[in-house]
């Protein structure tokens, strides 16, 4: 055999003990690929609040670099992640505020419930610039329980070319309610 002939069959060797991973198509989603969907409810006036918080989440739909001369756009992710190991919680609203303080858009048509240890997520395109530089987002949940706070966040990313920036920008609570007894309904 021709030294060439060698090099093939132990390609051809190396090739037919490797095991053939399961990769998933598009069609056929995997566990990572599934989000929760959210679970709108309807709160009455006999719904009981035991804690609650609004939550200043500070986001950058652009920030300046190059000495200020150029933008470069981000896209906004605004996780809220139930952290409570068996309580749900509720979000009641979730606003995206521009940089003069406008509402530019409200989220939630209706309030939806968070199960245990479950998240949600709203997205804002990169070139939707609408926000400006000091966009946030107001974020209000409740739940019927003392539980563990929520963790809110927002993760900015952009990439061009070979240059790219992420970064992560916490929920500040600016009001908090506890044991209020009063449904967020008036």
């Amino acid at each position: 055999m021709k030294p060439y002939r060698y090099i093939y069959l132990a390609i051809a060797i190396i090739l037919a003990s490797c095991e053939a991973k399961n990769i998933p198509s598009k069609s056929q989603p995997s566990a990572i690929q599934a989000t929760p969907v959210q679970k709108a409810v309807t709160l009455d006036k006999n719904f009981k609040i035991a804690s609650g918080q609004t939550l200043y989440v500070p986001v950058y739909s652009h920030i300046y670099h190059y000495n200020r001369q150029e933008i470069f756009e981000l896209a906004v992710t605004l996780s809220i992640r139930n952290t409570d190991l068996t309580n749900p919680i509720i979000i009641t609203s979730v606003r995206y505020y521009n940089s003069e303080g406008k509402l530019v858009k409200q989220y939630l048509e209706r309030p939806i419930q968070l199960d245990a240890l479950a998240s949600t997520d709203f997205f804002i395109n990169r070139n939707d610039t609408s926000g400006g530089l000091g966009a946030n987002f107001i974020v209000e949940w409740v739940a019927q329980t003392e539980i563990s706070e929520p963790i809110v966040e927002a993760v900015m990313i952009g990439t061009d070319f070979q240059q790219g920036i992420s970064f992560v920008s916490p929920g500040r609570v600016i009001k908090s309610q506890k044991n209020d007894q009063r449904s967020p309904l008036k």
